[in-house]
């Protein structure tokens, strides 16, 4: 009986960097998805989301952003999980500056924004101590209603 070799697919890396954002696991995530791209298994929509995302909880803001400028929109789709998630990283690392960058770039792009979307930014305002422009961003919700 021959044994076949086992090579992980794209469902493979997209459940154990799924499994290490569940964990709080952002470098064991980015590694895992850097060995993907190495490995030439293709990425999706759901890898990037998951490494951003584990990168979110964990506060590493530079890095969700850096993933976030590695998805080519001609080959893997972005969605407004991954918009809310780098958003959120923003956030948390008290970069509201380029949390209402990607907010904006949302506004321009086919990608619809949601409840969420404005929340993560209006939260990263608060925190940079920018109140006019939360206001302002409750103002543009309010005239998308």
């Amino acid at each position: 009986m021959a044994l076949h070799k086992l090579e992980p697919d794209t469902v493979t890396f997209n459940a154990a960097i799924s499994a290490c954002e569940n964990a709080g696991e952002w470098e064991k995530a980015t590694l895992l998805l850097a060995e993907m791209l190495q490995s030439e298994t293709t990425s999706d929509t759901i890898t990037f989301n998951a490494a951003i995302s584990a990168c979110e909880k964990r506060g590493e803001w530079d890095t969700a952003l850096h993933l976030f400028s590695m998805m080519s929109p001609s080959t893997v789709e972005l969605s407004i999980v991954t918009y809310n998630a780098v958003i959120s990283a923003c956030e948390k690392g008290g970069r509201w500056e380029q949390a209402l960058r990607l907010f904006f770039a949302i506004l321009g792009s086919a990608v619809e924004s949601v409840t969420m979307t404005f929340n993560a930014a209006i939260s990263a305002c608060e925190k940079g101590g920018e109140w006019e422009k939360a206001l302002q961003l409750v103002s543009v919700m309010v005239q998308r209603s």
